[in-house]
Parts: C-alpha cells; structure tokens; sequence
C-alpha cells in the first residue's frame, strides 16, 4: 500500500532540490527549470543546461510559455522585469509516489500550430490522470512561433524540437526521483504535440528517449528548408529586416509575434510559391533540414527509424469543423470554396471527382470540410500508422467519434475535442469549449475508458484491440452513440478503417515534406 505524498514534498533533482505540493494523493511540482532562459547571446541557439542552484526551490507555480498571440486566457507566468519572466522552458510533475517506484512516465507536448500552446492551461492538469492510472505525468513548455521554428540564417534549425529533446533528456536524468521509470517512458501531444513527436520519432538523437508514443491528430506540415527559409523572408520583410539572427535578435518577441500574426492572414496571397501550405496559414512546422531532422516521419518510419517505439495513434472524426465553427463558417461554404478546397487538397488529378463520387450526397461544406480534415490531419494520421506497421513496428490506430455537446453538437468530434477526456479536465474556457462542466454521464464514462486505454498503453504498450496493418485496418472508434456492437462503456469494437474512400483516393500519393512550388 502506497504512503500519501506529504503537504510539501521535495525531491532532489540534478540541478538541485525542489518542494512541491501534495493533495489527494498526488504531489505535484510546477515550473522547474530544464534549460536556462533563451534569450540574450542564447536567443536562436540550441537550449543550454539549466544552471544548478542552492537550497530547497519552490515549484509551486507554472513557469510563464514562450511569447505567442493571446489565447483568451488568463495564464499565470513570471513578474515582468524579473528572471522569472523568460523562463520559457520549464517541466511540470505529477507523481502519486515520491523516490523510486518503477511507475510509467507519460510525457505531454502541448499542441497550438507550432505558433502557441502553454502547459500551464487547466486542461491539461495531469492529477487526475496520475491518480487514476498510477502514472507520472510530466508537461513542459517549449518555444514557439518564431522563436522556436522559424527558419533564419545564423540560427540553429528547429529549435522548438531541440527544447523538446531537452525536456526529455531532463526526464531521463531526473524522472526516478519522482517515483517514475525512464525505461518505460511515453511521449503524449496532440496536433504540433503530436506532429513534434512524430518528428522526434524521426531524429537520431531522441533514440532511446522513448518506449512508446501516442499521437493525436498528427498534421501534415514539414517543411523544406527552402519553404521555411521563404516565408520566414516574408515575416522579416514585415519588419523591414532581413531573415537573419543577429537582425533579429535586436528586436523584441512580442514585436515578431505580432509579425506573425500578420504574416499568418497574407499567407494565401503566395499561394503560387508555398501551394497548400498558403491556404492553410500556417507559417510555422518542423523544417526537415537534414541536420537536426533528417528526414520527414512518414519516411524516417518506413525505413524502420522508429521500430522498437509502440504507437498508439489516431485522430478525431471531424478534425476540420474546428475551424469552421470558430471561423463563423459552418453551414456557410459556397460551391465555390468546396471546389478550391477540393483542388487545393485532394491529391491527383481525378482526385476532386474521386471525393465526389464517394460523397454523392454531401453538400458543398461537407466536401470542404472532408478535403481539409483529410489532408491536414487524417490521411498523415492513418500513413504514419501504416508506415510503422510495414517496417514492423507496432501500431494501434484509433478514432475519436463522440460528438461534443456544446453549441446543439455543432462542433461534431472535432480536432481537440478529445482532449479534456484524456486528462479527465472539463474546465470551461478556451481550452475546453466542447463540453460541459461537469460533462454528461456518457462522456465522463467514455474518458474512464480512454484513460484506461492511454495509461495502460503507457504501462503496456498493449491495447485491447489488435495491432494495425494495412490489410486488415482494424480500428478503435471511440465513441458513445450509434454502434451496433459497442464495447465496454460504449466504446465501439474494432472495426476496418472507417474512412476507406479517402484511404483509396490517397493510396498512390506519398506524404512528404512540403516544398516551394517555384
């Protein structure tokens, strides 16, 4: 029988010791320091050790995110004007023991486009899950937005990834005194949570940080550097500068971030040299440069990279009504619009016709809103899964069918929607627009299962339906309603991949990085 963790636990890291917070049987520890702030002559550069310090640090609160465009939310951070405020790159611990227990460690990357994103957001509070599946769960900020992933000369590429090797590295040196096991360590994210592990997935260096990954909603975008060093040439020229560091570096972030968020709104206006990637307005992803990420995942998988790393990967069945309803565009797309989504982003020539003809009766949103789901999300989903499973590795695939309930169900099962059942948060805001506080019976009874599923994957690598292959395409759909057959808690059986017109239409088309057009 386990010991309650004390009122004010402490644990000795390698940097130093640190006190935490014990409450209902699970001490946590909040904003400990996993490299030193990335500014000054360290701002663009790779992430540098924390620095040790004396005595007994408080970890009470969350360390402040990367500077990024407001979310809505009030989210706590450092005091301006002090040294706290830059501590950008700090990790956070759940843990129901103290000292060695051998118990899985789950590791959460926050998602946000690659431009945003910030552990300390209520959703994303790991007691509940910690508690439950007697696991210790550890979240972390890393930089983003230019910051972290634009691609300028005289920096150091991908640099939101190289934190994120840092934190795990952090995990590996320091998790046992948390109660937790490296050997058995599990990276979580969803959206550029996912997309960044995935990435991980792919790099030499994060080899051995990993026992197992699950990815939710992985997205399409990894770039050229010829791509990224473009639009970051863009951003630069909207502050009148060159795409450089050292030009850089003389202003402040706050001042890129709102350079950002300007480049972010012209994007399709180049859509003759960046394609896709225009439309989707998306100006920041993981660059494959050759150096820090060698290849993009689809291929680095294939080849058998991530073999011995178990999957559990999946995505949410409406991903892209996201961004309808928070556009104010569901039930409003033309005819027009479908016909450049269909152009746009189905692949092939008979492409736009093939996804008609499988939808005969889907009006011209619908049309849309499967095209951009499908190449945004979906499809780099399934082909990761089926990439892994073909060099041998293992991989679970799944999908996320319950309906939220806010808004009459207008949100569908959209991206993110799933979120708040894998922590058991249903904090209302931001972050949590899809249900309600506390949720109805069949969702908080759908999230038990869901974490039961993720945790015992953690501790396991198993779940408890079979292993994807590309023949047989046996899939979890986790969902509460309108199956014949449910499972436990209403959870559908394993059924053939859901999606097989999209899977047909996309079969021939490889998923590779993203290049300039011309």
């Amino acid at each position: 029988m386990s010991t309650p963790p004390p009122a004010f636990p402490v644990v000795r890291t390698a940097q130093g010791a640190v006190r935490g917070v014990g409450s209902a049987g699970i001490a946590s520890f909040r904003g400990i320091p996993y490299a030193q702030p990335p500014v000054g002559p360290l701002r663009f550069a790779a992430p540098a050790a924390a620095l040790p310090w004396d005595g007994v640090r408080e970890a009470f609160a969350f360390g402040p995110a990367a500077p990024q465009p407001f979310l809505g939310a009030d989210l706590p951070g450092g005091e301006p004007g002090t040294a706290a405020e830059h501590e950008w790159l700090t990790v956070n611990v759940w843990t129901p023991e103290t000292g060695p227990a051998g118990l899985p460690v789950m590791v959460w990357f926050h998602g946000g486009g690659y431009l945003a994103g910030d552990s300390s957001v209520p959703t994303f509070d790991g007691a509940r899950l910690a508690r439950e599946g007697r696991v210790v769960v550890v979240s972390f900020n890393y930089r983003v937005g230019v910051e972290g992933f634009a691609h300028i000369d005289g920096a150091v590429a991908n640099r939101g990834l190289l934190d994120q090797l840092a934190a795990l590295r952090w995990v590996q040196q320091n998790i046992e005194a948390f109660g937790g096991d490296p050997q058995r360590v599990t990276a979580f994210g969803q959206s550029a949570g996912a997309g960044s592990i995935a990435a991980l997935l792919a790099m030499p260096d994060a080899s051995g940080l990993l026992r197992r990954a699950v990815l939710q909603s992985v997205p399409r975008l990894y770039f050229s550097s010829a791509l990224a060093r473009d639009i970051a040439s863009e951003l630069a020229a909207l502050v009148w500068l060159p795409a450089d560091a050292d030009a850089l570096r003389a202003l402040p972030p706050e001042q890129l971030v709102v350079a950002a968020g300007q480049l972010g709104s012209r994007m399709p206006k180049h859509a003759d040299r960046w394609g896709a990637v225009a439309d989707a307005a998306m100006p920041f992803a993981p660059v494959v440069d050759g150096e820090v990420l060698p290849q993009d995942p689809w291929t680095a998988l294939a080849a058998g990279r991530a073999r011995e790393v178990d999957l559990l990967i999946g995505h949410t069945r409406d991903e892209y009504r996201l961004y309808l309803v928070a556009g104010g565009l569901l039930g409003r797309i033309g005819a027009e619009q479908a016909a450049h989504a269909l152009r746009t982003f189905v692949p092939g020539a008979d492409g736009p016709a093939a996804y008609r003809a499988a939808h005969p009766s889907a009006d011209a949103g619908t049309l849309l809103e499967l095209a951009c789901s499908d190449w945004l999300f979906r499809m780099p989903t399934v082909r990761l899964a089926e990439a892994q499973a073909r060099a041998g590795g293992s991989a679970h695939l799944f999908e996320y069918a319950h309906t939220a309930g806010e808004l009459d169900g207008a949100f569908g099962a959209c991206h993110g929607s799933e979120v708040p059942l894998v922590f058991g948060t249903y904090t209302t805001g931001v972050a949590n627009p899809f249900h309600a506080n506390p949720p109805a019976p069949a969702t908080e009874a759908l999230g038990v299962r869901m974490r039961r599923t993720w945790t015992g994957f953690a501790a396991t690598g198993s779940t408890d339906w079979p292993r994807y292959t590309p023949e047989a395409r046996l899939t979890r759909v986790f969902d509460t309603a309108g199956s014949a057959d449910p499972g436990p808690t209403g959870t559908r059986q394993a059924v053939t991949y859901p999606h097989e017109a999209a899977r047909a239409i996309w079969a021939e088309h490889p998923m590779e990085t993203l290049d300039l057009l011309h």
